[in-house]
């Protein structure tokens, strides 16, 4: 049993989950509460580890960052897949006619703008905020599932047992939703956590440009863009949120690669 990837991400994944969790309910301090007699305090049994340029606890705005981050992410995931998993699975319903074109060129066309593009924008039209980066994110996923859900369609749909549903009688639709969309389930999850991953480092970037959250509300990306102009007297403020997004980050992928692992039929054979 192949665990060496699956279990320390799960851990990490876990671990950054739990906090965003908790802080809806608790957080050792205010994250809004400013403290300038407070400042640049060093890690101690109050603050746990230490405080900002404004006397905010870091500890706090750590763990409401972490909620801010994964919220993002998971709702811009979840917008990718309910409409490119979709359009993939019409478009390999479809392949050669024009819907299937359509589809695709519109995705090549997508492909084309990045996130922080979309971003820009979304946000000089309707003005920063994390609806917005939710918004830029999830059309930036479109086409990626769009594509993976396509592509993993069309070798199914060759596989004798859907030749055996349309000579049935079942429609596309049908055989879609029963037999298509069951036998390509494995490879969505391990491409969500991928684009979970991705998500989270997007939405620290929008962020950290101003076009994410918005303060008070902190965000990882965020507290990287007010401690750069300190890294050199304060670097811990820099580093505490960056070794978030990196553990995070690292802990998706180990958990992409263990469910990898996991899921596909061939390795299970072999356990």
């Amino acid at each position: 049993m192949k665990l060496r990837s699956l279990v320390p991400g799960a851990f990490l994944v876990l671990l950054f989950f739990s906090a965003a969790l908790v802080s809806y309910v608790w957080t050792p301090f205010d994250v809004t509460l400013i403290d300038i007699k407070s400042r640049f305090q060093s890690p101690d049994a109050t603050h746990w580890l230490g405080t900002d340029h404004f006397g905010r606890d870091l500890f706090s705005m750590l763990m409401v960052g972490a909620r801010t981050s994964i919220f993002v992410a998971i709702v811009a995931v979840g917008i990718g897949m309910l409409v490119g998993v979709p359009l993939g699975l019409a478009a390999a319903a479809n392949t050669g006619n024009l819907l299937d074109e359509v589809i695709m060129r519109t995705n090549d066309m997508v492909f084309a703008f990045p996130a922080l593009l979309i971003a820009i924008l979304i946000t000089a039209s309707y003005g920063p905020g994390a609806v917005n980066a939710i918004i830029a994110i999830g059309i930036f996923n479109i086409p990626v599932f769009a594509r993976l859900s396509r592509a993993a369609a069309l070798s199914v749909w060759k596989r004798d047992f859907v030749l055996a549903a349309r000579a049935a009688g079942k429609n596309a639709l049908r055989i879609s939703l029963e037999h298509i969309l069951p036998n390509i389930t494995n490879l969505l999850i391990v491409q969500g956590t991928i684009q979970f991953s991705l998500g989270i480092l997007a939405e620290a970037g929008l962020s950290f440009v101003g076009l994410g959250a918005q303060p008070p509300i902190p965000s990882w990306g965020r507290m990287l863009s007010d401690s750069q102009t300190l890294i050199m007297t304060e670097p811990q403020l820099a580093l505490i949120p960056g070794l978030a997004i990196v553990l995070t980050v690292l802990g998706l992928n180990l958990l992409g690669d263990g469910l990898r692992d996991w899921l596909d039929p061939r390795l299970r054979r072999e356990r």
